[in-house]
């Protein structure tokens, strides 16, 4: 028997792949795969998802060759993904698909790019990385003849636009009341066309992707801070559930050395967050009953998640990386050096529409454009170039248009 999960021993609650819901364009069925095995192979064989490989996780790519990538982080939550999965008897092809999907958005240097580009086009609807992956995954990849975009399941695409939630309330209206009246379009434009009911919540494969996310960066963020230095072991005694962890496993192993006892102790965490969620989500699959992925949707509630015992725990970890990783000084004037570097090439092409690529000029003649205002066409066209540059490709545009360019170092 195989690691992947049969349709046959699905819980009733999972997404059905004979049940799904199809795709925008219909296409014949594949006869070795199932619909959501394919959209996970369609997701690696893209363009965006192979630039995960040069786009920042914590730390840029040149600081060392060690640090988690966007790609590497993808993979981590797939793995955990479909470990849960497994354990919850969903759909693995399915939780994988999007796991290895959700940060196809991402602009290059992370967060630090995200904020730079929401800055530099709040005059046009600024950017949001989920809302880049459906940009994305519907329009931006162009590799088939018949269809822009992936084409992907409907099941898939769900889990991806809710990974943080329902997007609308009961009312209709928007949950994030701070989200631009361009981006309440689009996301409204994604719910007309695909009937995404933005005011449920998502299948259980896609709350269990996105708490598989949680799970993976908390955990590789310690590996990736010790490493960098930023933080030694003892400094986890201020986190006690991690640092009774580490007490075991030095009662286990006496003398362990340190680059061993951090692979033990992230190896053990994860184990620990896993299985905390399996329970708190069978205990929560049982009190509530559901009998079809439908009924997870209409739940007004998550299902997959901590305790809340264990929720505490994850916050205190948060805290503690927020305040001696994210927020490290090093950290946060690379950071800062990375978004500037963004919103320079941002404001750029702002000004100088004329000068993207090809392929990225909005249909009017590039002969007739001169230095007036950028249309939103123009802006959206800028977002998306941007927005698909990896790290390393915006450091040397940024070179070879400015005198002066941050070493990031």
């Amino acid at each position: 028997m195989t690691g992947r999960t049969h349709q046959h021993q699905l819980a009733s609650y999972a997404c059905q792949a004979s049940q799904m819901r199809g795709r925008l364009v219909a296409e014949h069925a594949c006869p070795h795969r199932s619909p959501f095995a394919r959209d996970r192979d369609r997701i690696i064989h893209s363009t965006a998802f192979r630039r995960l490989n040069h786009k920042t996780q914590v730390f840029i790519y040149h600081e060392g060759d060690h640090y988690r990538s966007r790609l590497t982080h993808s993979l981590e939550v797939a793995q955990i993904s479909r470990s849960l999965a497994r354990q919850l008897h969903l759909d693995e092809d399915l939780c994988e698909a999007m796991a290895l999907a959700h940060d196809m958005g991402h602009a290059p240097f992370g967060h630090a790019g995200e904020r730079a580009m929401a800055r530099a086009l709040k005059g046009f609807g600024g950017f949001d990385h989920n809302l880049q992956t459906m940009r994305i995954l519907t329009g931006l990849e162009k590799r088939y003849p018949a269809f822009d975009g992936l084409n992907l399941c409907f099941e898939t695409l769900e889990g991806l636009i809710k990974h943080n939630g329902p997007m609308l309330d009961k009312t209709g209206a928007m949950i994030d009341k701070n989200t631009s009246d361009e981006m309440v379009q689009a996301v409204r434009g994604f719910e007309r066309v695909y009937g995404f009911d933005l005011h449920l919540y998502a299948s259980l494969e896609g709350q269990v992707a996105a708490i598989a996310d949680d799970i993976a960066y908390n955990n590789h963020d310690i590996d990736d801070g010790l490493r960098a230095g930023l933080i030694s072991i003892d400094d986890l005694q201020s986190v006690p559930f991690v640092w009774e962890v580490i007490g075991q496993i030095k009662g286990e192993h006496e003398d362990v050395a340190d680059e061993r006892l951090v692979f033990e102790l992230n190896r053990r965490l994860i184990t620990l967050m896993i299985g905390d969620v399996r329970e708190e989500t069978a205990r929560r699959l049982a009190e509530f009953s559901p009998q079809s992925s439908e009924d997870i949707r209409r739940a007004g509630r998550v299902i997959a998640c901590f305790s809340d015992t264990f929720s505490k725990h994850f916050r205190d970890l948060q805290d503690f990386l927020r305040e001696r990783v994210y927020q490290n000084e090093h950290v946060r004037e690379i950071m800062a050096d990375a978004e500037t570097i963004t919103e320079d090439i941002v404001r750029y092409f702002l000004k100088r529409p004329q000068e993207l690529p090809k392929e990225w000029q909005c249909a009017r003649a590039a002969s007739k454009r001169t230095e007036c205002a950028v249309s939103i066409k123009d802006a959206v066209s800028i977002k998306d170039y941007v927005a698909g540059m990896t790290d390393r490709y915006i450091l040397a545009l940024h070179r070879s248009l400015f005198d002066v360019t941050p070493k990031l170092r």
